[in-house]
C-alpha cells in the first residue's frame, strides 16, 4: 500500500496520556507547572520546567526512565507495526518536543517505522539540561493561524506534507486533541480523518461535520483504533484494485444519526470480506 501515508499525532493517541503533563507530575513538579501555567506560552513553560528540573538535581537519564514508563495500550504497537508491514508510509505531527518522541519511540522499538517525526525541537545542550523550543519561532514570525497554539500549526504541517506527496496518496490521519482541528480541515475527500471519540478534537468536528472533507472514523481506544485504521487501509487496497466503493454505516454523532452519505456522519467501516 505504497498509497497511504498514516498521520499520527503522538500524546494521547500513539502515549495514553499527555508526555509534558507525565514528565512534571512523575518527577514531582506539578505545583509548580500550575503556579507557572498562566503565566507564559505551553511550549515556552516547558522549556522552564527543564530549567527547573535542572536546578534542582534531575538528569536527563532521570527524564528518560519516566518516559520509558509512558502508559499506552497493548494494541498502539501491533497497529504500528501491521499499517507498516502493509506498506503505509508514517510520519508524525506532534505538539510534543523531538527528545520525548524518540526517547518513547526507541524504547517501544518504534522508532525505525516513522519516516519523519514533525514536533517542536528538543535536545540536550552542553550542561545536559533539555532545551525545548518552538516548532514554529512565533517569537520572530506568527504562522499566522488562529486555531493552533502560537508554536505549532498542524494545519501548515499537514500542507506542507501534501504539497511533498508523489501521486494520488491518500493521508489516515489520528488524534484527539484540539491542535487536530486544524489539519482535519486541510484533508481532502478521499483522505480519512480518525478523531479520538470524546476528546476536544472530536467534539470540535461534532459542532460542523460538513466542514470536513474527508471520511471520518472514530475510535475510543487503542483496540478500536487497530481495528478501524487496519479496516481503513483494506479498504482503500480494496477500492485501489477493483476500483469499487467501500460501503460504511452511520454512527452516532452526538446522540444524533445522520446519513454517512453526507459526511455528517461519523461512520465505522465495514469488514473487508477476506
Amino acid at each position: 500500500m505504497a498509497g497511504i501515508v498514516v498521520v499520527f499525532d503522538f500524546d494521547k493517541t500513539i502515549i495514553d496520556c499527555d508526555s509534558d503533563n507525565w514528565v512534571v507530575d512523575e518527577l514531582g513538579f506539578t505545583d509548580l507547572f500550575n503556579q507557572l501555567l498562566p503565566t507564559m506560552p505551553w511550549n515556552s513553560l516547558m522549556d522552564r520546567m527543564m530549567k527547573e528540573l535542572h536546578a534542582r538535581g534531575k538528569t536527563i537519564d532521570d527524564i528518560a526512565e519516566v518516559l520509558k514508563r509512558t502508559p499506552l495500550h497493548p494494541r498502539i504497537v501491533p497497529a504500528i507495526k501491521a499499517a507498516n508491514a502493509l506498506g503505509c508510509e508514517l510520519r508524525i505531527v506532534s505538539d510534543a518536543n523531538l527528545f520525548f518522541i524518540e526517547t518513547i519511540l526507541e524504547h517501544l522499538g518504534l522508532k525505525e517505522y516513522f519516516s519523519e517525526i514533525n514536533t517542536n525541537p528538543g535536545f540536550v545542550d552542553g550542561e545536559g539540561r533539555l532545551r525545548i523550543f518552538p516548532y514554529h519561532d512565533f517569537t520572530k514570525c506568527s504562522h499566522g493561524c488562529n486555531l493552533c497554539p502560537p508554536n505549532m500549526c498542524k494545519g501548515m504541517v499537514i500542507e506542507r506534507i501534501q504539497a511533498s506527496l508523489e501521486g494520488k496518496k491518500k493521508i489516515i490521519y489520528l488524534g484527539d486533541g484540539s491542535g487536530d482541528y486544524c489539519p482535519s480541515l486541510k484533508l481532502g475527500e478521499a483522505d480519512y480523518m480518525m478523531p479520538r471519540k470524546n476528546f476536544p478534537v472530536w467534539d470540535l468536528i461534532c459542532r460542523n461535520p460538513m466542514l470536513i472533507k474527508a471520511e471520518i472514523h472514530e475510535w475510543s481506544d487503542g483496540e478500536e483504533l487497530e481495528r478501524l485504521l487496519l479496516q481503513i487501509i483494506n479498504i482503500i487496497s480494496v477500492e485501489e484494485n477493483n476500483g469499487s466503493s467501500a460501503q460504511l454505516i452511520s454512527v452516532d454523532c452526538k446522540l444524533q444519526t445522520i446519513s454517512a452519505s453526507t459526511h455528517e456522519a461519523l461512520p465505522q467501516a465495514l469488514p473487508v470480506p477476506q
